[in-house]
Order: structure tokens, then sequence, then C-alpha cells
């Protein structure tokens, strides 16, 4: 990762380096997974696997902590409705 180079949503992955990434999600069959990277400023970064290079979306911890609990009371479900 270039440690010179501003972290912005939309950035290529490259910019990101290629260690760290997990795939905790994926479709039933494994092929289509959405993966994530903590970063060292505490932020997370997604990247769909199948665009290995494309955009990352970053997120601070504190927005994934809300994503995740509105996600675990079902505040998401009108998305897959």
């Amino acid at each position: 990762m270039a440690s010179n180079a501003p972290l912005n949503s939309g950035m290529p992955v490259g910019d990101l380096g290629t260690e760290g990434w997990h795939k905790p999600w994926s479709d039933t069959n494994g092929n289509s997974c959405v993966e994530a990277k903590r970063l060292p400023d505490g932020r997370v970064a997604l990247r769909q696997s199948t665009d290995p290079e494309g955009p990352a979306l970053l997120y601070t911890r504190e927005e994934m902590i809300a994503f995740l609990r509105g996600v675990k009371a079902g505040q998401a479900d009108f998305l897959v409705d």
C-alpha cells in the first residue's frame, strides 16, 4: 500500500495492497463474494471478488458497526425482499 497516497472511497483496490482481504460473504455457489479488509487506520474496505482490481468502498469503524447492527436487527431486509 502506498504510504503517502490518501485513502478514498472509490479508489482502485490495487492501491490497498493484496494482503489482508477476507471473503466472509459469498453467494451459494461461492462464485461472487464481497471481500473485506481492515485498514491500518481502523477503516474497512470492501471490494467485489469478481472485480479484484475495481474500486474499493471505504467505511469508518463506526459506519460498519451501525450497518452490522442494522442488518442484525432486520433493517436491511428490504434490500433482498
